[in-house]
C-alpha cells in the first residue's frame, strides 16, 4: 500500500493588469446603473451647464408649483413641474456619488504615485550602491550593470547646465554704436565772454 500524499494545487493568482482590468469593467458598468446618465459632448460642457444647475431646490420647487397652479406658466415644451421635481432630486442625490468617485480617484493616483515612488526609490538606491561597488576590485563585475542602469536612466535627476541666451537682435534696428558719432546734431555752445 503506497501513501500518496497529494500536494494542494492552488490556482495562479491573477495578474495586476487583470485585476485593474476588472475593476475598470465594474467602474464602467455603473454607467447602466446611474439613471439620467449623460456623456459630454464636448470639451467644456459642463461649465456651460454650471449657472442654472446651482439654482436652489427651493426655487426650483416653487417654480413647479408655480407651472402648477398657472396655466399660463405651462408652456410647450416646458418640462411639467413633476419632472421638474424628479430631475432636481435625482441631482441632489447623485451629487455625493461624483464627489466620492472624485475622491476615489485621487486616492487611487495617490496610491499608484506612492507605489511608483517606492519601487523607484529602491530601484535609485541599488543603481547607487551598483556604482559605488563597481570602483571595487572585487565587485568590478557590476560596471556592465552599471552601465546598463544608466543608460536605461537617461537623463532622469541630472542637472543639465544653462546656457544663457544670446540676446536677440531685433529686425530692423541697428545695434548701438560703440564710439560717439564725430557729426553732431546740435549747435556748439557759445564761447565764454571775455
Amino acid at each position: 500500500m503506497s501513501t500518496k500524499t497529494e500536494v494542494p494545487v492552488t490556482p495562479p493568482q491573477p495578474s495586476y493588469m487583470d485585476a485593474a482590468a476588472a475593476l475598470i469593467d465594474e467602474v464602467r458598468g455603473l454607467k447602466t446603473r446611474i439613471p439620467n446618465f449623460e456623456i459630454p459632448q464636448a470639451k467644456g460642457a459642463s461649465r456651460k451647464l454650471a449657472k442654472a444647475a446651482s439654482v436652489p431646490l427651493a426655487f426650483i420647487n416653487l417654480t413647479a408649483l408655480a407651472i402648477r397652479n398657472n396655466e399660463e406658466l405651462a408652456r410647450g415644451g416646458n418640462t411639467d413641474q413633476q419632472q421638474m421635481h424628479d430631475l432636481a432630486s435625482f441631482a441632489e442625490a447623485f451629487a455625493p456619488l461624483a464627489d466620492e468617485l472624485e475622491a476615489m480617484a485621487l486616492f487611487v493616483r495617490h496610491t499608484v504615485r506612492a507605489a511608483a515612488n517606492k519601487a523607484g526609490s529602491e530601484a535609485l538606491t541599488t543603481y547607487a550602491l551598483a556604482q559605488r561597488l563597481a570602483t571595487r576590485p572585487e565587485t568590478a563585475s557590476l560596471a556592465p550593470h552599471v552601465e546598463d542602469m544608466r543608460l536605461a536612466l537617461g537623463n532622469f535627476g541630472r542637472k543639465t547646465k544653462s546656457k544663457p541666451a544670446p540676446t536677440p537682435a531685433n529686425p530692423g534696428t541697428s545695434p548701438a554704436p560703440t564710439q560717439p558719432s564725430p557729426v553732431t546734431t546740435s549747435s556748439p555752445a557759445p564761447l565764454p565772454k571775455q
